[in-house]
């Protein structure tokens, strides 16, 4: 059973030490520096929900949610809205539908709107990563044909 969990002095370094495979890592900053830019957001008027990704008791994953400003550059659409900043899957949990079932649990969370009302939640991601694409899609999520720094954005209505 996946579950969401807040980052905590006793599991922070397990989350810490999460990684994703060589060939994914162009695509994901790592969670330490994620947790790093949740505190500046959260210094900074930002909503930052950052949480680890759990499959029962073990530790599989990170996601980083964000609330209008994320610290980079903003999609037309972003005003009110949730971003899914960062989500990864530890290497060794891949292909096991971690993924699919913590993105379930995500748009739960999202859907609650903890830090405001919102219509739309976006995703930025590099092209080539086709995997992510597919999962963002079974979920509803469409391209919206801006690309901001890189990547491309895509989106779902609430």
């Amino acid at each position: 059973m996946i579950t969401l969990r807040k980052i905590t002095l006793e599991n922070r370094r397990a989350i810490f030490n999460l990684e994703v495979s060589e060939d994914q890592r162009r695509f994901v900053a790592s969670n330490l520096s994620s947790v790093a830019s949740c505190y500046v957001l959260a210094t900074n008027e930002g909503h930052p929900f950052p949480f680890a990704i759990y499959a029962d008791e073990q530790p599989v994953g990170f996601v980083m949610i964000t609330y209008r400003i994320t610290g980079y550059d903003l999609p037309t659409i972003a005003d009110d809205s949730y971003c899914i900043l960062r989500l990864m899957i530890d290497k060794q949990y891949q292909n096991r539908g971690y993924g699919r079932e913590a993105m379930k649990k995500i748009l739960e969370f999202i859907r609650t709107f903890p830090a405001g009302p919102a219509q739309f939640c976006w995703i930025p991601y590099k092209a080539e990563n086709a995997a992510a694409k597919k999962l963002y899609e079974s979920y509803g999520f469409r391209d919206n044909g801006e690309i901001i720094e890189n990547e491309q954005i895509t989106v779902l209505r609430l």
